[in-house]
């Protein structure tokens, strides 16, 4: 299941968002070796991790084996004071455009053989379900661009923002995804999953 951690109740999640700053340290500085990231404590937490932050986890008998990030376009982003480099044009901003970031899953939970892992599934339909409670149907996100088609495939409209540039040895590209309905069903039709993949506990925090 997935679970919405917000400043309404991350009371509720501090044992599982310790697992995901850990997640995150293990696949973003000691695989990807991003080691700007590094820290003596193993855990990358970045200037992003404000209580404006909306955290995914993907939780399975109490181990958080996938991760994802949202974060406000209204406020300084990736895109925004990172890598701007990727976007040509004006930055997408507004309350209905959020960039989605630090997608992490366990290797011990990566499917081989499958066109999309099961967690990024999971977690990818949590956030648009989150998203068409809030008002919200774009995405901002950076991503190798080989994966651009991967996307589309789910049934977001995608729009790229500029060309891709080399970074940490990969081409990255940055990106619009819209959303609405017909993704969700998509999203649901590819899991074999017709039902939300939400956390009970995370439907009192919809409206966080």
């Amino acid at each position: 299941m997935i679970h919405i951690v917000t400043p309404a109740n991350e009371t509720m999640y501090r044992d599982e968002m310790e697992q995901a700053w850990r997640l995150r340290h293990d696949i973003f500085v000691t695989e990807k070796g991003w080691t700007d990231l590094a820290k003596p404590d193993r855990r990358e937490i970045d200037q992003f991790d404000t209580p404006h932050a909306i955290h995914f986890l993907a939780i399975e008998e109490s181990r958080v084996i996938g991760y994802s990030r949202l974060l406000p376009t209204t406020r300084p982003h990736l895109l925004s004071d990172i890598m701007p480099q990727l976007c040509e044009g004006e930055l997408p901003r507004g309350s209905d455009c959020w960039e989605w970031t630090r997608q992490a899953v366990a290797r011990s939970h990566r499917a081989r053989g499958k066109a999309v892992n099961p967690v990024s599934l999971a977690l990818l339909t949590g956030i648009v379900e989150w998203g068409m409670h809030h008002g919200v149907n774009r995405l901002v996100l950076q991503m190798p661009t080989l994966y651009l088609l991967h996307v589309v495939q789910l049934h977001f409209r995608a729009r790229p923002l500029g060309l891709p540039h080399a970074i940490s040895g990969e081409d990255i590209i940055a990106a619009t995804a819209e959303f609405d309905e017909r993704t969700l069903a998509r999203l649901r039709n590819v899991s074999g999953n017709p039902d939300s993949v939400l956390a009970p506990a995370s439907y009192a925090y919809l409206a966080a």
